[in-house]
């Protein structure tokens, strides 16, 4: 999809997820995030979702998914989403100054809800950027 579809795809996929994991007797036990499975350019390959309590099944277009483990360099964003950019080229600078070789994949961790904090300089976003071996 495109990077302009993003918010309505956000929206949609959260509260789908939300109301499968409610409609499962699930609960929503942490912050939203976005898994690409691939490098983002003009169009982006997107999951969305929330950590739940337990197991959740697929319901619709819903499905369980885990993030991957293994090493990972990390950050955390400040400001509006569209200079989240600026803040992956200068974690990928310092990765390359430690001769660390960035996956493809990548996934972002919301901290801060716009709909309950209007002003986008407050928003924090947790980067997670995995190492390659």
């Amino acid at each position: 999809m495109a990077a302009s579809d993003l918010p309505l795809f956000f929206a949609r996929a959260y509260g789908a997820v939300a109301a499968a994991a409610a409609g499962q007797g699930l609960e929503v036990a942490g912050e939203p995030f976005a898994f690409c499975p691939n490098t983002p350019t003009e169009v982006v390959e997107v999951a969305a979702g929330f950590p739940v309590s337990g197991a959740v099944q697929p319901a619709g277009d819903v499905v369980p998914m885990e993030l991957p483990g293994g090493r990972a360099v990390t950050t955390v964003h400040v400001g509006p989403y569209d200079t989240l950019h600026e803040t992956y080229a200068q974690m990928r600078e310092w990765m390359a100054a430690q001769g660390l070789t960035p996956a493809d994949h990548m996934w972002e961790v919301y901290l801060t809800d716009p709909s309950t904090e209007p002003d986008p300089a407050s928003w924090c976003t947790r980067i997670f950027q995995p190492v390659k071996d």
